[in-house]
């Protein structure tokens, strides 16, 4: 479903300030799907940022940094077909997003990536001025535009906040973790 909401239904606002490519909090189990040994209180939010000023080869770069959170959240390395499909899901869709923003918002700025309680928030920042939306009528057998239908396709759900007087958006995903 494409929508404009700034945050989806649960959230809590926007990210805290200051976070880096470190991992925010304790990352042992968190959103893996996991429970917490008995006694122990479950895990925490965790959240890493990727800024991407001055880089290039940024679709590989979000890729790998993103596989670095899923390994280092449990999601990888998968233990069969459902954890694994997840796992390229999450892949795939920040390749879209990351992409999107190159070919129509000068590029991205920064990705956030935060998991809690089984799911897993993408956000990629830039400071185009276009909404993205899926192409409509999608039609499978033609090159390009299927980024955002992908996105819509494998996403519990998505949207763009924009900031008033700040230049640019940031456009969300949130998916599931795997069973």
């Amino acid at each position: 479903m494409s929508t404009t909401r700034p945050h989806s239904p649960g959230d809590r606002g926007p990210e805290p300030s200051g976070a880096s490519g470190t991992p925010a909090g304790d990352d042992e189990g968190a959103c893996s799907g996991v429970p917490a040994a008995a006694g122990e209180p479950p895990s925490g939010r965790q959240v890493r940022r990727l800024s991407f000023d001055g880089r290039s080869g940024v679709v590989p770069l979000a890729r790998d940094f993103t596989r670095q959170a899923l390994y280092a959240w449990g999601w990888l390395p998968a233990v069969g077909a459902d954890r694994r499909a997840a796992a390229e899901d999450v892949l795939l869709v920040v390749s879209e997003l990351v992409t999107n923003a190159c070919l129509h918002a000068e590029g991205p700025d920064e990705l956030w990536i935060t998991c809690e309680r089984k799911v897993l928030r993408l956000e990629v920042s830039d400071r185009g001025a276009g909404l993205p939306a899926p192409r409509t009528p999608h039609r499978a057998g033609r090159p390009g535009g299927h980024g955002m239908f992908i996105v819509q396709r494998l996403c519990l759900d998505w949207g763009v906040v924009r900031t008033p007087g700040v230049a640019g958006k940031t456009v969300w995903a949130e998916l599931g973790a795997p069973a």
